[in-house]
């Protein structure tokens, strides 16, 4: 067995991962944090368009458990996070009506709340995992290129699908029941279009439009949600079921789909100078796991986290985190 040997190693670097590392961390164990992307935040994600900036991925969170709620008073403090909304438009051009709970956002974009987590925590970026082996002396996880890591125990944060093609792919066997109940978990996709703006939207304050029952059901225009002041960029979220029919469609067709959509919310003399589409295979969990975080009845500590564990949205991969750092601390043969 060889290769680069922590602790614990966290695959993964989206907010589950990386609120599971950092507790591991501060228990004392040696931990890494492997992601694909060129970026630690996974759907913590922000994209520049010319001189403006759109959050893409997770557009605001709310909190509903007095532990992210604390949390949240915490990067309120530091002056990352603010209060954005009490409510939205659902389509009409009046006032909105304020339903009576907070929406957060993080000031110059999500990614960057994700980039704070990762302050202190080694992660190894632009890595893809292939495959998860198991031996007598531990874990051992390859990429796709000459990438090796070995490890007492491992946390996986991915997408279910993509956390057992890993475990596959090393010939690693769960129990059967565990296996159907991860089987079980069902994602929908979603198709996120962003176009930079010539002139102004008609998306009332605070500048956003949600709309549950449509094919389209999220406009968010980032200027007045504050994290693009020097140009209007807006972010058009497809439902599961649109993303669902288009998903194999090409870009240009789902953009200009988008747009028939989005005119309706620009002014007179506005015009869309461009778009970009970002594809989300797995974005928001269908089913979850009734626990927080899944121990594997494995003889090495394995986790299963992630926001389709205990409750989705960004407060749900938060709370998994939390849960998956607690259940690694109740490992008795993990070394200090």
């Amino acid at each position: 067995m060889s290769g680069r040997k922590v602790d614990v190693l966290v695959v993964g670097a989206g907010m589950t991962g990386l609120v599971a590392a950092k507790q591991a961390q501060e228990a004392g164990r040696s931990v890494l944090v492997v992601d694909k992307g060129r970026s630690v935040g996974g759907r913590l994600a922000t994209r520049r368009l010319g001189k403006g900036a759109a959050d893409h991925g997770a557009q605001f969170f709310t909190a509903r458990t007095p532990e992210f709620q604390a949390a949240i008073e915490r990067w309120m403090r530091l002056g990352l996070v603010y209060l954005w909304a009490m409510g939205w438009s659902t389509g009409s051009f009046g006032k909105h009506e304020e339903q009576g709970h907070p929406r957060y956002a993080v000031r110059d974009g999500m990614n960057k709340l994700a980039k704070h987590l990762a302050q202190g925590l080694d992660v190894d970026l632009n890595v893809r995992l292939v495959r998860l082996e198991r031996d007598e002396q531990g874990w051992m996880a390859r990429g796709d290129g000459e990438e090796a890591y070995q490890a007492h125990a491992v946390i996986l944060t991915p997408p279910v699908p993509q956390s057992l093609a890993l475990l596959d792919a090393g010939g690693v066997m769960l129990p059967e029941a565990e296996r159907a109940a991860l089987e079980r978990l069902r994602y929908a996709p979603s198709l996120a279009g962003l176009f930079r703006i010539e002139g102004k939207t008609r998306i009332p304050p605070p500048g956003a439009v949600q709309r549950p029952a449509e094919a389209i059901t999220w406009i968010a225009d980032n200027r007045m949600k504050g994290i693009s002041p020097d140009e209007t960029v807006v972010t058009v979220h497809g439902g599961g079921s649109y993303s669902r029919r288009y998903w194999n469609s090409t870009d240009k067709e789902i953009l200009g789909n988008m747009q028939e959509v989005l005119a309706r919310y620009l002014v007179a003399d506005a015009r869309i100078v461009e778009g970009q589409l970002k594809r989300w295979r797995y974005a928001f969990p269908e089913t979850v796991h009734p626990e927080r975080a899944l121990r594997s009845q494995n003889p090495l500590p394995l986790i299963f986290a992630g926001d389709a564990f205990g409750g989705p949205r960004v407060e749900g991969a938060y709370l998994s985190g939390l849960a998956a750092g607690a259940a690694l601390q109740e490992e008795d043969d993990t070394p200090p």
